[in-house]
């Protein structure tokens, strides 16, 4: 992606007093699709990140087409923290994209309330594996479609729906990862659906 500002905070917020629900989140995608970005955007603390140099050892076993540029790598998760409000703060939790992590999934969505799964239209594939776990863990989720500078395929996100195979009942959302209040609307967007889903099954006999 082009050079942008991250919309960080100047000071780090610490947590209010009147904090009283947390929420555990995963954000999950392919490899390169912005998910450190995304968790070091919107946190409010400085993120956790075990980000590697990738080196000789990777080539041939991490699929870069399409990321050539990329040169460090999630070796376990990205932890960080944001407020929505006094009382919610959302504790978020970035899963390493290659699959040779991927092993490491299902630890992290233990306890997981809902999920961010961040697609890159240059590598649709690469999401498949994340919607297919999530759905097998039975963990609601958004589609968060983060738009890469220089990609010409403009795909609506009608388009990547049905290029997903995801029902209607998924949210999905363009953004950038870059921006905090970009990443913001996503969680904001996931924690609707959240609170839509809950008081659907409190309405179910």
């Amino acid at each position: 992606m082009g050079s942008v500002t991250s919309e960080l905070p100047l000071q780090r917020t610490p947590l209010a007093d009147a904090a009283e629900t947390g929420l555990k989140i995963v954000v999950v995608g392919g490899f390169g699709v912005g998910k450190t970005t995304l968790v070091r955007s919107v946190s409010e603390i400085r993120p956790l990140n075990t980000e590697e140099v990738m080196t000789q050892a990777g080539r041939g076993v991490d699929e870069t087409t399409g990321v050539e540029q990329k040169t460090t790598t999630t070796v376990a998760f990205d932890f960080g923290r944001i407020s929505l409000n006094q009382h919610m703060v959302l504790y978020l939790f970035g899963a390493p994209g290659q699959e040779r992590f991927w092993f490491l999934w299902d630890r992290l969505f233990s306890g997981t309330l809902g999920a961010v799964v961040l697609v890159d239209t240059r590598r649709m594939e690469d999401s498949w594996y994340a919607i297919d776990r999530l759905e097998h863990h039975r963990t609601p989720f958004v589609v968060a479609v983060n738009r890469f500078d220089g990609d010409d395929r403009r795909f609506s996100l009608e388009e990547i729906r049905q290029s997903l195979a995801l029902g209607d009942h998924v949210p999905m959302i363009d953004c950038d990862a870059r921006l905090r209040s970009s990443c913001k609307e996503v969680l904001i967007c996931l924690v609707d659906h959240l609170y839509a889903l809950a008081l659907s099954q409190e309405g179910t006999p």
